[in-house]
């Protein structure tokens, strides 16, 4: 087998020197890798939190999901920037998304979620028991789906601006901003099944077809409008400030929006055909 395919860094070269042209290009794809691995170690902890079973450790992971996603967002962004894509990175960063923005939520969801009903001696625990193990494995399944359908076919065709189905880690970050918001794990029954209800629908949004924007068009080297830079300056004090609330709507906005372009796709689709 040749091992040379796999390596992010390509084939050898002859030394150049300590700063030579070998050296710093093993260094410049080493930052994204870097990146990558950051993004996993924040998933492996939020695991770890998740196991803990107290209120704060579910927030601790809930906010390690939250930086593992900037991990994510920044480790692509470099890559390309810097001309250093391969598919040893895009292989790698799809291991550590199934980790950070698969295993890590599905534990923390089950663990916030349903775990808490056991203790109470509730009748219903152990069905919901069940059906949260079974729901968080649906969504688990889900991200992994929706992963390696983005390794092979990428974003929507034709047009770069549009994500195929939820990205995982906007599914994450829906988990993780409800955990942070409420905090206190759930104790009824009634909003156990509407918790595990959210994270079907949430597996289901990640392996549909329905769009969702990618920010990817957006160039942050051109020069903005004013009221641009100020408007951004209040989003990151608001998330500062108030992340509990800012959080969760931003998470929120970002699932539903996807599903009204859809709703609004389908209604014009319908009038062209009447029209037709």
């Amino acid at each position: 087998m040749e091992f040379n395919s796999l390596d992010p860094v390509g084939p050898e070269e002859e030394p150049q020197g300590l700063f030579g042209k070998h050296h710093l290009r093993r260094g410049v794809y080493l930052l994204p890798s870097a990146l990558t691995v950051a993004n996993l170690l924040c998933g492996y902890y939020a695991v770890l939190a998740t196991l803990e079973g107290r209120a704060a450790d579910f927030d601790n992971a809930a906010i390690a999901i939250g930086i593992a996603y900037i991990f994510d967002s920044l480790d692509g962004r470099l890559a390309r920037a810097m001309h250093t894509e391969s598919a040893f990175g895009t292989e790698f960063d799809s291991l550590a998304d199934v980790v950070s923005f698969g295993i890590a939520p599905a534990f923390l969801a089950y663990a916030w979620g349903v775990r808490a009903l056991a203790p109470g001696g509730a009748p219903e625990a152990p069905h919901l028991i069940q059906l949260g193990w079974l729901s968080g494995f649906f969504y688990l399944g889900c991200c992994a789906w929706r992963l390696a359908r983005f390794n092979i076919q990428g974003m929507a065709p034709g047009n770069s601006r549009y994500f195929v189905g939820m990205p995982t880690p906007a599914a994450a970050g829906m988990v993780a901003a409800t955990v942070h918001f409420f905090q206190t794990p759930i104790t009824d029954a009634r909003l156990s099944v509407l918790w595990l209800l959210l994270l079907v629908a949430l597996g289901i949004l990640m392996s549909s077809t329905v769009r969702y924007f990618s920010f990817k068009d957006i160039q942050w080297t051109r020069r903005r409008p004013s009221l641009f830079v100020v408007l951004l300056a209040l989003l990151a004090g608001a998330i500062l400030k108030f992340s509990r609330p800012t959080l969760l709507l931003l998470a929120s906005a970002y699932a539903v929006h996807g599903i009204g372009m859809q709703a609004v796709r389908l209604v014009r689709r319908r009038v062209a055909s009447r029209h037709a």
